[in-house]
């Protein structure tokens, strides 16, 4: 059975269904999988922001542009490992994805590793705290992002307390958020 989606239901646009299970919703008469339900409301409007700029910029760029829309979606939980069936590699995947969407959303801002655990994590974001500090590392070491602590760059993996993670060369901006 599928059921419509209403105006107060975070889902796609007007005219699409849920199935029954809240996997997948239908549009057209074709199945795509939903966006995981547990991401906070402004954290995922965000998202959703992202991946239509991103989608934009594919019109103007082209390919260029894809891997900004890869990564919204594997953040939104509609591509890479199903959201409702989490392993630790596609939980990786999807750290990594998160951050680097949030990043680009927020042009020269920075977010916490808090931010894309919350993300994949939904109301237990807290158990994904260690992974997101460990993807941050890992992207820093890839010269994707910059790790700081009290905005200084850090350079280790051992770091105490709270620590800001910034875009950094290795990060493709979406023009007009630089």
């Amino acid at each position: 059975m599928i059921d419509r989606v209403t105006d107060n239901q975070q889902g796609p646009a007007d005219g699409a269904e849920h199935a029954d299970d809240g996997h997948y919703v239908v549009v057209g008469g074709r199945r795509w999988r939903a966006t995981d339900p547990s991401i906070p409301e402004k954290l995922r409007a965000e998202l959703v922001r992202a991946l239509m700029t991103g989608r934009r910029e594919v019109k103007a760029r082209g390919d260029a542009a894809r891997v900004m829309v890869h990564d919204a979606k594997v953040a939104l939980g509609e591509r890479g490992d199903p959201w409702w069936e989490p392993t630790d590699e596609g939980t990786r995947r999807r750290l990594e994805a998160t951050i680097r969407t949030l990043l680009r959303s927020r042009g020269t801002g920075s977010i916490c590793p808090s931010d894309a655990a919350r993300v994949v994590g939904g109301e237990g974001w807290r158990d994904h705290m260690e992974a997101a500090r460990s993807v941050a590392f890992e992207l820093r070491d890839g010269g994707v992002v910059a790790v700081t602590r009290k905005g200084q760059r850090v350079d280790g993996t051992d770091v105490s307390g709270p620590i800001r993670i910034v875009a950094d060369e290795g990060l493709e901006f979406i023009p007009g958020n630089e």
